[in-house]
């Protein structure tokens, strides 16, 4: 018996991973763990809801993990395939795409969405400019080629990005409109602007500082104390080690608990987004300077203030010393490299931004000191 229950335990914390690292899963992508959602979308949709606050459908074709963000300033910047960060006017034709295919047919040509997407702009009051300009071309093609990727749109003929180089390329396209209704995780219809959508999704409404705590430790590399409310820090102290035991048996996470703050960490290193440490140019760069900095200035723990210019004149060494091995976009523009290695270990929660614009070292940086310390 505590067999069996031991092996519904591990299919739960097997699904619950999956959908926490990807909330959108379909049969297709995941043909062995979507089954598993499947057989336990109840139990899952239980615990989802009452730990954390996220509602969970499970449909014939696929899953979908409603999650409710963290208020402004804490998501993460779509991209393109280049690598260059989705701007705002691509942003806009992604709502604008998604907002028409809610209820347009299955199938439909490119040159259809290009219609209705400019028509719902013009119902917007958005000025979309001149449709046959190739930047406009280009951020469509970006918004669509994304609404693939959820699993929105498939090409039957065609293809999408033919359209970026040629205003008269045409395609044929599938469109899931079940897909499409259950993208969007914000309460859209209480929401008067942008700004409100954004808060009443991150709302933790009646759990108070349970949800939000948890969503904090779940959705961030670490959670300092002297970051919370008063109600939300007197919460985690009552209750840190009993969610210690929640976290291991609900998705196998270890917590790091110390007096600044706690981190959940992942054995199995699969349920972050962010490589780091990790391989390539950007997270080798931020991981020697981080230890750089932490012998300097915090060889004890602690945080402190990183000194004006020191960060570039450690990756100008550091450039230097690795030019041959680091990407060459990176060596010739240390302004470039110095704002991708900032901008990971400021997600990585290891340094942050202060009120006068300075850069502060963060307690969480002592786990990548270059010396072990008793």
């Amino acid at each position: 018996m505590n067999d069996f229950a031991d092996e519904l335990a591990a299919e739960r914390r097997t699904a619950a991973r999956l959908l926490l690292r990807e909330p959108l899963v379909t049969p297709e992508t995941h043909p062995e763990e979507f089954p598993l959602i499947r057989r336990h979308a109840d139990e899952l949709a239980r615990q989802f809801g009452q730990l954390l606050g996220y509602r969970l459908i499970v449909e014939p074709g696929f899953a979908r993990l409603l999650k409710a963000g963290l208020g402004h300033d804490s998501g993460r910047w779509l991209e393109r395939t280049s690598g260059a960060p989705f701007t705002p006017r691509t942003y806009a034709y992604l709502a604008l795409a998604l907002s028409v295919l809610v209820t347009a047919p299955e199938q439909l040509l490119l040159s259809e969405i290009v219609t209705r997407t400019r028509a719902a702009a013009a119902e917007a009051g958005i000025d979309l400019g001149e449709p046959n300009r190739i930047v406009e071309r280009r951020a469509l093609v970006a918004a669509l080629k994304q609404l693939m990727t959820w699993h929105v749109l498939a090409e039957d003929e065609g293809s999408v990005e033919s359209y970026s180089g040629d205003g008269m390329a045409e395609a044929l396209l599938t469109v899931d409109r079940e897909v499409a209704r259950r993208l969007v995780s914000g309460p859209i219809g209480r929401a008067s602007s942008p700004g409100e959508l954004i808060e009443l999704a991150a709302a933790p409404e009646h759990a108070g500082p349970r949800h939000a705590v948890r969503r904090r430790l779940v959705e961030t590399p670490v959670v300092y104390v002297g970051e919370l409310t008063d109600e939300e820090r007197d919460w985690l102290r009552r209750n840190q080690r009993r969610e210690q035991r929640t976290f291991e048996e609900f998705l196998g996470l270890d917590a790091e608990i110390r007096a600044e703050g706690v981190a959940l960490l992942d054995p199995g290193g699969e349920l972050s987004d962010i490589e780091f440490p990790g391989s390539g140019t950007v997270p080798w760069a931020a991981l020697l300077v981080l230890e750089r900095l932490v012998a300097e200035l915090t060889p004890d723990g602690g945080s402190a203030d990183i000194p004006d210019g020191r960060i570039e004149s450690v990756l100008a060494e550091l450039v230097e010393r690795h030019r041959k091995a680091w990407a060459e976009r990176y060596t010739d523009s240390p302004e470039l490299l110095y704002q991708a290695v900032t901008d990971l270990l400021r997600r990585m929660r290891l340094i942050d931004r202060s009120g006068d614009g300075s850069l502060r070292l963060l307690p969480a940086a002592a786990r990548y000191s270059p010396e072990v310390t008793t």
